[in-house]
């Protein structure tokens, strides 16, 4: 997940009103808006290093390969890596590894909507095209580096031990 983009700043939100402690990972420009949208902390993956980080009770990742190996050996015991591209490649020592499949539900769609609605939920809109401009703005090919990130999550309200 891009703790900067569209659906990291989602589950940023989402998963502090948890009660989660957030740590947001990305390039360097994003580490303000990652912060500003909820994470504690923001690891910049160009400049810092993931093995700083350890403990780590859920993993979200949505960029795989080195990322998510790197990812998969701070989770602890009992944890979980929750990937949204493909089948996971990597597995935590002693947790789980789930591939995410997205499943619209009416319902669910419906609440997020409603946290929008009532200010629970901030929205981040990248970036804004013009009608004419729609093509080049939704070509996936364009600067797909520089949407590459993650976010991990340390004491989940269901977990209490560990910082």
């Amino acid at each position: 997940m891009r703790a900067a983009g569209a659906v990291g700043t989602m589950v940023t939100q989402l998963a502090r009103e948890a009660g989660a402690y957030v740590i947001g990972t990305g390039r360097a420009a994003d580490r303000e808006k990652a912060l500003d949208f909820g994470a504690h902390e923001f690891v910049d993956l160009e400049n810092d290093t993931l093995k700083d980080v350890s403990g780590v009770d859920l993993v979200f990742d949505v960029i795989g390969g080195d990322v998510q190996r790197q990812s998969a050996a701070l989770i602890k015991a009992g944890g979980t890596l929750v990937s949204v591209v493909g089948p996971v490649e990597a597995r935590p020592a002693d947790g789980l590894a789930i591939g995410f499949v997205v499943e619209v539900d009416r319902a669910q769609l419906g609440e997020i909507v409603q946290r929008v609605r009532d200010g629970r939920l901030r929205t981040n809109i990248g970036d804004v095209a013009s009608l004419d401009d729609a093509i080049g703005a939704l070509n996936p090919t364009r600067d797909a580096a520089a949407r590459r990130s993650s976010a991990s999550c340390r004491r989940w309200p269901w977990r209490r031990s560990g910082p």
